[in-house]
Formats: structure tokens, C-alpha cells, sequence
């Protein structure tokens, strides 16, 4: 593995790590636990991709593994944030049929032999993502420290309108890649890289 690959692979340990913490524990520590974990995940989305272009490390394996970490850490995020009642359960529904329906996508491809990595729609859905998230986790945040409810509803409304905002992101970037695939399969071409996430 590449440095930059490394890098993606830490997300591998902190998604879980803040799942069992956020789960089991609802001290007041875990707030600052929580946020080192959610910033640490976050970071290292932005680093991976610098570090590969940088040290000119970008391959294949990275164009999917790292989408598939960022998966794995936002969707671990929104279900706890789920089961918490802080963001609404259809959401969660649809940003799941979402990403099966990319890795559907992105293994059709594959057989193709062309790679799909990242692409613009999905950085930006990605950002949406992680303000969702940012939201979330401060509603929770207040919550398990004690401050007013109105301070939680105010941080969860917010949670719920850029989380709202970032579903339908996510719905408009796969279809561009839905798009990407039919172009690809309509021209019958072999080898190459398609940009997804």
C-alpha cells in the first residue's frame, strides 16, 4: 500500500472506534472523543488524495478504496445519528440505496476494465456529507452535555435541512455517473479511468 492508501486505511479504525463509542458510552468525555475522531476521519479525506497526486502514488486500488472508506465512515455517522433520533430514517434509507447503487455501477465497470474514481458531483455531495454530519454531531454534542433543548432542536433542525440538502446532491451526482456508465457502455471502450464517488 501507498502512503496516500495508509492514510485512507486509518478511516478503516476511527469508523468503528467512534461507533463503539458514540453506542456504549454517553459520558460527557465522549463529546471531545467524538470530535477528534469526526476531525481526524475528516482530514485524512483531504490528505489522502494530495498525498497520492503529490508523490504521483494515484492508482486504481486508490481511486476505489478511497471512496469506499468515505462510505464506510459517513454512512457510520448517519446511522448512529439515526438510531439517536437526530436525523430522519427515510434519509438514511436513501443515502444507502444510494451507494449500492454506485458499487453496482462502479463492479459493472469494473468488468469493462475502466476504473471510476472520483468525480465533481461527488466531492461536492462528499462536502455536504461531512456539514451534515458537523450538525448532527453538534446536536448530539449539546445533548449529552446538558445544554438547553433548544440549543439541541435549533443544531438538529439545521442537521436535517443541509442533511435534506446533501440527499439530493447525492441523487443528482448519480445520475451524472449513471450517465458516465451508459456513455461508456454505449461506446463499448476498454481500459481508462471514469471519475466516482
Amino acid at each position: 500500500m501507498t502512503l496516500a492508501d495508509k492514510v485512507t486505511a486509518s478511516r478503516l479504525i476511527l469508523a468503528p472506534a467512534f461507533f463503539v463509542i458514540y453506542l456504549c458510552f454517553k459520558d460527557a468525555w465522549t463529546v471531545t472523543a467524538l470530535w477528534s475522531i469526526f476531525i481526524l476521519a475528516e482530514i485524512s479525506d483531504l490528505l489522502d488524495g494530495q498525498i497520492a497526486r503529490r508523490r504521483r502514488e494515484s492508482s486504481a486500488f486508490g481511486k476505489l478504496f478511497d471512496p469506499f472508506a468515505d462510505t464506510l465512515v459517513r454512512v457510520t455517522y448517519f446511522l448512529l445519528f439515526t438510531m439517536d433520533g437526530i436525523l430522519p430514517v427515510a434519509g438514511l434509507a436513501i443515502v444507502l440505496w444510494r451507494e449500492f447503487g454506485i458499487l453496482f455501477l462502479r463492479n459493472l465497470m469494473l468488468r469493462k476494465g475502466v476504473t471510476m474514481g472520483a468525480r465533481w458531483g461527488g466531492k461536492v455531495k462528499a462536502v455536504a456529507y461531512m456539514l451534515a454530519g458537523v450538525f448532527a454531531l453538534l446536536a448530539s454534542s449539546v445533548r449529552r452535555l446538558g445544554h438547553p433543548e433548544l440549543l439541541f432542536s435549533t443544531f438538529r433542525f439545521t442537521a436535517i435541512v443541509v442533511y435534506a440538502a446533501s440527499i439530493v446532491l447525492a441523487l443528482l451526482s448519480f445520475a451524472d455517473y449513471l450517465r458516465e456508465y451508459r456513455k461508456a457502455d454505449h461506446e463499448g471502450g476498454e481500459g481508462g479511468t471514469i471519475g466516482m464517488h
